[in-house]
C-alpha cells in the first residue's frame, strides 16, 4: 500500500474507527534550547501499528507519515525529523523558533484501532548576559540603602540571588526580592556588613539551562569597633632598649589611623605600632605611666579609644661574671673565693647553686651580705664541681658559672681479684683508689717493683711461681700521697680446687679415712703384744 492510500485509509478510519488510549505519550510539555535536537517520547515500546502520523497543531499537513513500508516527511521538516520504527517517538534536529507548539500523534493498529495523544513542545531562547548592577558604589553601614538588579535574557527564567553558597532569602522587612520575567531586584535597607558579603551572585535559569552573574562585591564602609591594644597587660616593668612596642588594632573598613596618647596628652607619632624607641626617644618611660590610642574612620567619621597599659623601663642585666680561684686547690689546705659581678643593669636578686643544687651557708660556706661573693674554707674534695650565679631583676635573667677542681687524694686503695688458682688459670686484679686528678698505679710481686702501670694486673695462665704477695701503689702527682694495698695470690695444682664432690662424698671418705687409720694402729699394737722382743745383751 502506497503513502497516499495509507493517508487515505488514515482520514477514513478517523471517521469509521474507534479511538482508544489518550495516554501513549510522555507528559509535557518539553523544553528544548534552541537548536538542540529534541525527542517526543510515547509511552509505547513495539507498538503493532499500520500507520503512524505526527501532525504539528498549526500545519495542514501531517509533519511526518509513517507505515510499515514507508515513511514521508512534509518538505518543511526534511532533514530534520526521525520517527523511531520501535516506539514511534518523534525526534527533531535543529530546532527553531517556530517549532513550539503542540504536535498530534496517531497511531492507526492493523486491528483499525486508532490511538492518538498531543504534547506541547516548547523551544528555548538560550539563557545569557547575566549582570548585576548596583545602585551605590559603596555603602555606610546602617545608614545607607542597597538596591541590586540582576538581568538577563532567555525564556521562562526564575531567578536565585547567593552570598557565597548561601542563599540569600527575603525576610519582608531589611531585605526585599521583587521578581519580574527578565529581572530580579534585592533590596536591603540599612546594610549591614555581612548582608553583602560573600561575594554575591545572581543565578537565572529555566528547565534546561542555568547561567550565573559574574560575582559581585559591595564595599561597606563600617567602624571603628573592638579598638584593641597589644599586649592588653603589661608587667611593671619592660626592658629599655628591647623590641617591646604596643600595637593598636581595630575592626574598620576602611583600615582605621590611630593616634597615641600618654597619660592623655597626645604623643608626636603615628601609625599602629608605638615602639619602645620612640617613647624613650620622647623622655617617657621613667616611672609607670598610662598609654592608650584611638582608632578613627574618614568615612564613618567615629573615633574610638583603645583600653590603657600603665609600665616603667628598666636596664636589663648585662655582662654576668662569675670569678674565683686559678691556682691549685688542695682538700684539706686551700680556701677559695668565688665572687658574682655584673657590667651594667641592676640586681635584684642573687642565687647560688652547685651542680645545679642550692648551694647553702655552713660553718664552711659563707657568703656576704649582699650575695654577691662566697668563701670556702677549708676546701674539700665535695667542693669539686661547677658553681653557679643566677641574677634577675623584673626584666632579666642572667647567670654566670665558674668549674673549680680540687685535688685530693689518692684515698685507701683496694684490689679486687682471685685469691687463689690454678695453674694454666687466668688472673686479673684491679686495683682503684679515689682520687683528684686520678692516681698513677704501679704494682710490686712480693716487694719487688714490676713493669706494669696500669690499674689492672693481668696473668694470662698462672703458674707456681706466681703465688706470692701483690702490692698496688697509688700516686697523686698534685698532692704527692701514695696509698698502697697488698693483695695475696695461691697457686695450686689442677684439680685441687675443684668442687665437684658433695659434701656427703666428702663426710664418707673423711670417715672412711679414719676408720682405717684406726685399724692400722690397732693392728700394730697387737704384734707387738704377741711378738717377743729379743734382749740385745
Amino acid at each position: 500500500m502506497d503513502l497516499f492510500a495509507s493517508k487515505s485509509l488514515f482520514f477514513l478510519l478517523s471517521f469509521l474507527g474507534c479511538c482508544a488510549g489518550v495516554d501513549i505519550l510522555e507528559e509535557g510539555p518539553v523544553d528544548v534550547v534552541l537548536g538542540k535536537d529534541v525527542t517526543l517520547k510515547t509511552r509505547n515500546v513495539n507498538p503493532p501499528f499500520f500507520v503512524v502520523t505526527w501532525t504539528f497543531a498549526t500545519g495542514s499537513e501531517p509533519v511526518v507519515t509513517m507505515t510499515k513500508d514507508q515513511t514521508k516527511v512534509d518538505d518543511t521538516y526534511a532533514g530534520r525529523v526521525e520517527v523511531n520504527s520501535t516506539t514511534a517517538s518523534l525526534t527533531l534536529k535543529g530546532t527553531k523558533p517556530e517549532d513550539s507548539g503542540v504536535y498530534s500523534l496517531s497511531i492507526v493498529s492493523p486491528d483499525l484501532t486508532t490511538q492518538a495523544g498531543e504534547i506541547e513542545l516548547r523551544v528555548l531562547e538560550p539563557v545569557s548576559a547575566v549582570a548585576i548592577t548596583p545602585n551605590l558604589a559603596e555603602a555606610i553601614e546602617h545608614n545607607s540603602t542597597v538596591v541590586l538588579t540582576c538581568s538577563a535574557k532567555g525564556s521562562f527564567l526564575k531567578f536565585s540571588w547567593l552570598k557565597g553558597t548561601t542563599p540569600i532569602v527575603a525576610d519582608g522587612k531589611r531585605i526585599t526580592i521583587k521578581d519580574e520575567e527578565l529581572s530580579s531586584t534585592l533590596t536591603v535597607t540599612d546594610v549591614l556588613r555581612t548582608d553583602l558579603d560573600g561575594p554575591v551572585t545572581c543565578t537565572a535559569k529555566n528547565k534546561l539551562e542555568e547561567e550565573k552573574s559574574p560575582a559581585f562585591n559591595l564595599v561597606v564602609h563600617y567602624g571603628p569597633e573592638k579598638v584593641t591594644m597589644t599586649p592588653a597587660k603589661t608587667p611593671e616593668f619592660i626592658q629599655s632598649g628591647s623590641s617591646f612596642n604596643l600595637t593598636c588594632a581595630a575592626v574598620s573598613s576602611p583600615a582605621a589611623t590611630f593616634t597615641w596618647y600618654h597619660n592623655q596628652k597626645e604623643i608626636k607619632t603615628t601609625g599602629p605600632v608605638l615602639t619602645l624607641k620612640e617613647i624613650q626617644a620622647q623622655g617617657l618611660g621613667k616611672t609607670p605611666e598610662e598609654y592608650t590610642c584611638r582608632a578613627s574612620n574618614d568615612k564613618t567619621k567615629r573615633v574610638i579609644a583603645s583600653p590603657g597599659v600603665t609600665f616603667a623601663l628598666m636596664d636589663p642585666i648585662i655582662g654576668a661574671k662569675l670569678t674565683g680561684p686559678t691556682g691549685t686547690l688542695i682538700a684539706g689546705n686551700s680556701t677559695a673565693n668565688l665572687t658574682c659581678t655584673v657590667t651594667s643593669g641592676t640586681v635584684k636578686t642573687r642565687t647560688w647553686t652547685k651542680d645545679g643544687k642550692p648551694l647553702a651557708a655552713s660553718s664552711r660556706v659563707v657568703f656576704s651580705s649582699d650575695l654577691s661573693s662566697v668563701m670556702l674554707s677549708p676546701l674539700q674534695k665535695e667542693d669539686n664541681g661547677e658553681f653557679t650565679c643566677a641574677l634577675s631583676n623584673p626584666v632579666t635573667q642572667s647567670k654566670a658559672s665558674h668549674k673549680m677542681v680540687v685535688n685530693y687524694g689518692p684515698e685507701p686503695v683496694t684490689v679486687s681479684g682471685e685469691t687463689a688458682v690454678e695453674v694454666n688459670d687466668p688472673v686479673t686484679l684491679t686495683c682503684a683508689a679515689a682520687s683528684m686528678p686520678p692516681a698513677t698505679y704501679t704494682w710490686k710481686f712480693n716487694g719487688t717493683l714490676t713493669q706494669v702501670k696500669t690499674a689492672q694486673y693481668v696473668i694470662e695462665k698462672a703458674v707456681y711461681k706466681s703465688t706470692g704477695t701483690y702490692t698496688c701503689e697509688a700516686f697523686n702527682s698534685v698532692t704527692k700521697k701514695t696509698t698502697t694495698h697488698t693483695h695475696t695470690l695461691s697457686v695450686k695444682e689442677e684439680g685441687a680446687l675443684d668442687d665437684g664432690l658433695s659434701d656427703g662424698a666428702i663426710a664418707g671418705i673423711v670417715i672412711a679415712v679414719i676408720v682405717a687409720l684406726a685399724a692400722a694402729i690397732g693392728l700394730i699394737m697387737y704384734c707387738r703384744q704377741k711378738v717377743p722382743v729379743e734382749s740385745p745383751y
